[in-house]
């Protein structure tokens, strides 16, 4: 199974359906079902702008799953519309933000399976 390690806070924006694109200064052409893991690493400089929701951090652990579905290069145009969906969760990150992978299907589990992150698109094995 495919796996994408996230920093916090942005991965649990995802799992809690906040957030529908994750960036990345590279593309992929793997499309389908991938794991989300949190990293040890939490960006504490972006909590105070996500303090009015519900999140709680989970650190090194997979938390759900998405679907990717495509991978988009992002030109000004597509960040207005980031804009206008969220200007609150796509407002600047301290990241490169080169590539918007669409996820869907996005589902929270309801128990973390606590494992270490790799970068990149990584593999798990599922026992």
């Amino acid at each position: 199974m495919k796996v994408l390690t996230i920093k916090e806070p942005w991965a649990s924006l995802i799992i809690n359906g906040y957030k529908k694109y994750e960036f990345r200064s590279w593309k992929t052409n793997y499309r389908g079902r991938i794991l989300i893991h949190t990293s040890l690493n939490i960006e504490k400089n972006m909590l105070d702008r996500f303090k009015d929701y519900d999140i709680k951090y989970q650190p090194g652990c997979i938390i759900g799953e998405a679907t990717l579905t495509d991978c988009i290069l992002v030109d000004s145009k597509f960040k207005e519309y980031l804009n206008e969906l969220d200007p609150i969760v796509y407002a600047k990150s301290n990241h490169v933000e080169k590539y918007a992978w669409k996820l869907e299907n996005i589902k929270k589990y309801d128990k973390s399976v606590p494992c270490k992150g790799k970068l990149g698109l990584w593999n798990y094995e599922e026992d």
